[in-house]
């Protein structure tokens, strides 16, 4: 029986995939990095920390990783409170309001920053939803390690076998996939070019799974 939804956030609960791709950009251009669409689509889903030491070890940069990092998310915190294109995902308030009314568990398992999350669940007032919400850059391996979704489902205080994830990159949907978790992909606008082949159902539309639609999966 469904118990929990461990959610991802970028490009599932909120529309940050363009906030992100425009900070990233400022800062390839900061280092003088040429990233094309095929390295940079690879790198979806990834904490920020683990795709900045994959760019300086991929263009041999004779950086530390954290300084990435840290350009990045100053470009990024400019953005998020300046552009306003920053909003959640059509419908995904919807969908969150009708699992929390009908009594499943909700976790977020996201690979970005907790100060990332925190802005966005306070932004939106999400809190009042969520039990836990854990960040993949503060674990030891980021998406596509399993590693997320085996403590999001810990945190839900129910089995693996319990749980569904929503997720939106290959990345997301493989560490789903590998933690032995039911991964529903949603195939997102701005996700462009991921691969949904590991995920046992796909969507376009949160309608596609309201808590009616997804209470007798299992």
């Amino acid at each position: 029986m469904l118990k929990a939804i461990l959610f991802d956030m970028d490009g599932v609960i909120v529309d940050t995939e363009p906030l992100h791709h425009k900070a990233y950009h400022k800062m390839f251009d900061d280092y003088n990095m040429n990233v094309n669409t095929t390295l940079y689509e690879s790198l979806t889903g990834q904490s920020t920390k683990n795709v900045c030491k994959k760019l300086c070890t991929h263009f041999n940069l004779n950086v530390n990783a954290n300084e990435l990092v840290e350009r990045k998310r100053h470009h990024f915190k400019d953005l998020f409170f300046n552009d306003p294109s920053l909003k959640l995902i059509d419908g995904v308030h919807d969908i969150i309001k009708d699992y929390h009314k009908n009594g499943l568990t909700l976790v977020l398992a996201s690979s970005a920053s907790m100060l990332t999350i925190n802005n966005i669940f306070t932004k939106f007032d999400l809190d009042q939803y969520f039990i836990a919400k854990l960040s993949g850059a503060e674990l030891k391996a980021s998406k596509p390690h399993p590693e997320i979704f085996t403590k999001a489902a810990t945190a839900s205080g129910f089995k693996r076998s319990e749980c569904l994830v929503i997720e939106d990159s290959t990345n997301g949907i493989k560490a789903a996939y590998d933690a032995g978790i039911y991964c529903v992909g949603y195939d997102s606008l701005n996700s462009k070019n991921q691969d949904y082949s590991l995920a046992n159902k796909v969507v376009s539309n949160f309608n596609e799974i309201t808590f009616n639609k997804v209470k007798d999966l299992f």
